[in-house]
């Protein structure tokens, strides 16, 4: 067979699909490990395999999906971990001789990396890192990432892979909902950049969708990567028939879309839940007839897309100027510099949001105050700066060991700034932002200075470039700053700053940044300077600046170029900004100056996620005479109805959601405090429980932590837990709902049996259900009471049906 990237190159080829439905059918107990077949029933694996090489497969995938040791350690199958994945990958082998590639599954952990969960990123990476080596060495093909959730722990996965091996095709696919985000906040574009920059093969999505769901998404990613994209629909959503759990979608309904995946640059079309060796005959068949070589363009080119966990910008050609907000950095800054010392976030917070209220596209991150450990606090305000806005990061630090510990924490493709022309700089920044897939600003000046002309200036910026192409970083991941230089004691430098922008955009296609505000330095009045000379670098063509976004004369400055140079599109932002106003006046309107209350003050807390500071204003509430009562009621709720109602909008994400859950605990541990013991009145009585032969207890988690914020005494029994055990601790508890969660295809027809006992045993109790493959329609075909999609829809909907509103 020709090696796979050629393949891909010259035809789109057909992946299997689902494993767990067929092994479940073959054989495969409740409960049971997936994985443990290869060694128990290594045969029943390999005829699973030998159907969908029949039906026309191309590639083939292992049974190894959950072949991490978080999964196995479920199972206590951890120590067995190589033997698994290395007879999965030649079970495989044996069936496909030369027919097919091997694919090798790796799936997610089930667990959250920090800041959102409590695993680190070295753990993340390193469980993933075991798995590929065993995958790896037993000779698999290529590696499909699949299903993951968290766009971060599925960066540290692909991060693991190419640890262990720089050359094995990487396949990395997202699960999206019907709103077109994961689950933790993550549009198609951030995923499609963060994967593509951290060194992913093809990308794509599977499962959660149909085939005209996943076609929505990869059009999204497409406008993003030039990679060829992977398409992996589920066969429909599913349904309960007879008792059975099916997927309705037909073979025809499958291939519906090929025309217009093949088009979008899709190289291999595969299934999902549901998929049978039909399906993929018929796919393959569909396929026959519509081949065409793949036609790869570095599109788009000249733009460095950078990303964050829930948000996406792109730098350079006719896009905006980029507004990259400098205030979060201790120069001069005694508060900012004490808190650091302190280990504090509180200013990050409030400067990173309110920098992007202001109009910062992106976030420069500076720690370095002299005697802070600066890798340690890095790390600090990369995780507050990711949960405070969608913002994509800048990381500014002269230290390796600080932005190594950065670009682990951060969610997506940053932006590192800087490394100069000179080749201490050059040999430790440039491996980091290859390994980590950033992009980096390269700052024109080296052991000799800054020079004097702007062709000295191109001379460094060639040589950073050059040197950033055999660390493999592609030239639209590098940005010039091309160094503002203070007019007031280098006057004519101010003009050769300008000609290096226009020079490094002509002779070398490079985006270009400046730090504008320096050039007033020692100068009266010096927005009216810095905002001249602003407008005079976008017009020479600057793609990025370095500013503070609350300066009103330069952001009127690059409001008005933006019109000027026609990246405004029907001056759209600009009338957005000003309307109402006359020119001139301030485009964002004084507040009344009238203090907040302490109840506002509480409420904020919460919806900022301002864990280290809510228990002092609990402290200053009980000052002023508020019972804990009225803290909890009048403060806390308030705040969590709001992150509700932008949870809603799409304006918060999970990670923020859960931000502002941790904060409102640790005020409730305060005011556990000073009730002595009493408890809080509950709002009901919720039993939550994972049903049996399922492993997957993340959403079921979130879920348990968000009704008990909003009141209601909540009874966790944990994952896998018989029909049987739920019964009986829904007697003993004598409980208002049921909450019953499932990630799996292959449990979900569970919930139907528990559902069925409980009425059974004359429990009268209402009962509800979620998880990813669980749908309304399911929900009603089982008798549950209600569906929630996510955590705070289950949270609204218990409390509507309990008749607990506020």
């Amino acid at each position: 067979m020709k090696p796979f990237r050629e393949a891909i190159q010259e035809r789109v080829l057909i992946l299997d699909g689902a494993m767990g439905t067929m092994l479940q059918e073959r054989g495969l107990k409740p409960g049971q490990s997936p994985e443990e077949l290869n060694l128990t029933m290594p045969e029943v694996v390999a005829s699973v395999h030998r159907d969908y090489i029949e039906a026309g497969a191309d590639i083939i995938i292992t049974n190894t999906f959950g072949g991490t040791r978080f999964k196995l350690s479920h199972y206590g199958l951890e120590s067995r971990l190589a033997e698994i994945n290395s007879r999965a990958v030649e079970i495989a082998r044996k069936e496909a001789r030369g027919m097919a590639y091997v694919g090798a599954s790796i799936g997610p952990t089930g667990q959250f990396v920090e800041q959102v969960g409590e695993v680190t990123f070295d753990d993340m990476k390193g469980a993933f890192r075991e798995q590929a080596e065993a995958l790896v060495g037993a000779g698999a093909d290529l590696i499909s990432l699949e299903t993951f959730l968290d766009i971060k722990e599925c960066r540290a996965a692909v991060i693991a892979i190419r640890e262990v091996s720089a050359t094995i095709p990487i396949i990395a696919m997202l699960t999206f909902d019907d709103n077109g985000r994961s689950v933790l906040g993550t549009p198609p574009e951030s995923a499609a950049i963060t994967l593509t920059a951290s060194g992913a093969d093809l990308v794509g999505s599977n499962c959660g969708l149909g085939v005209d769901g996943i076609y929505d998404i990869l059009s999204k990613m497409r406008h993003v990567t030039h990679l060829p994209l992977i398409s992996q629909a589920n066969a429909g959503l599913p349904l309960l028939k007879d008792g059975v759990t099916i997927f309705p979608g037909t073979p025809e309904e499958m291939t519906a879309y090929h025309d217009r995946l093949i088009a979008l640059g899709v190289r291999i079309i595969g299934g999902c839940c549901g998929t049978t060796p039909t399906h993929i005959r018929a796919m393959k068949e569909a396929l026959a007839q519509r081949q065409q070589p793949w036609q790869a363009e570095e599109k788009p080119a000249g733009i460095t897309f950078l990303s964050s966990r829930s948000g996406w910008t792109a730098v350079g050609r006719q896009n905006k100027t980029a507004i990259i907000g400098e205030r979060i950095n201790p120069t001069g800054k005694k508060v900012y510099s004490q808190e650091l010392h302190e280990g504090k976030v509180a200013y990050i917070r409030q400067e990173a949001m309110e920098q992007a209220r202001m109009g910062a596209t992106l976030l420069d991150i500076n720690v370095g105050a002299p005697g802070v450990d600066e890798p340690a606090a890095m790390e600090r305000a990369v995780f507050c700066a990711s949960a405070a806005t969608g913002i994509p990061l800048v990381l500014d630090s002269s230290s390796p060991a600080a932005l190594e510990r950065g670009l682990k924490a951060a969610d997506g493709k940053v932006l590192i700034n800087s490394v100069s022309g000179e080749v201490k700089s050059l040999s430790k920044v440039l491996p980091l932002a290859k390994k980590y897939g950033a992009a980096v600003i390269g700052l024109t000046l080296d052991a000799k200075g800054i020079p004097d002309s702007a062709e000295g200036r191109l001379a460094i910026a060639k040589r950073i470039r050059n040197a950033a192409r055999r660390q493999g970083i592609p030239d639209h991941d590098i940005i010039i700053d091309c160094l503002t230089l203070t007019v007031s004691a280098e006057q004519k430098r101010a003009a050769e700053t300008l000609r290096t922008i226009s020079l490094v955009k002509e002779k070398l296609g490079l985006s270009t940044v400046l730090g504008v505000s320096n050039i007033s330095f020692g100068l009266p009045q010096r927005p009216i300077i810095s905002s001249a000379f602003f407008s005079m670098a976008m017009a020479a063509g600057l793609d990025a600046a370095i500013i503070n976004p609350r300066d009103k004369a330069m952001m009127d400055a690059w409001r008005s170029a933006m019109v000027l140079l026609n990246r405004d599109h029907q001056a759209a932002a600009y009338i957005e900004a000003y309307r109402g106003e006359q020119a001139g006046s301030e485009s964002v309107r004084p507040d009344s100056g009238l203090p907040l209350s302490i109840r506002e003050r509480l409420t904020q807390a919460v919806i900022s996620g301002d864990r280290d500071g809510i228990v002092s204003l609990v402290e200053e509430a009980f000052k002023e005479g508020l019972t804990p009562m009225q803290v909890s009621n009048e403060g806390f709720l308030p705040g969590l109805e709001e992150v509700g109602r932008r949870f809603e909008k799409n304006i918060y994400f999970l990670p923020q959601v859960m931000q502002s859950a941790d904060t409102m605990q640790a005020g409730f541990v305060r005011l556990k405090e000073e009730m002595k013991g009493q408890a809080f009145e509950s709002r009901g009585r919720i039993l939550m429980a994972t049903v049996e032969g399922d492993i997957h207890d993340i959403g079921k988690n979130i879920v348990c932590t968000l009704l008990e914020n909003h009141g209601f005494e909540v009874f966790d029994i944990g994952k896998n837990v018989s029909a049987a055990t739920i019964v009986a601790k829904a007697r003993e508890h004598a409980v208002d709902a049921v909450g019953l969660s499932a990630l799996m295809t292959t449990t979900m027809s569970e919930m139907n049996n528990v559902i069925k006992k409980l009425k059974a045993a004359g429990i009268k109790t209402f009962t509800m259900v979620g998880g990813a493959v669980v749908t309304q329609e399911y929900a009603d075909s089982i008798g549950a009471d209600l569906y929630a999609r996510d955590a705070m829809e289950a949270v609204a909907r218990i409390k509507q049906l309990l008749g607990a509103g506020d």
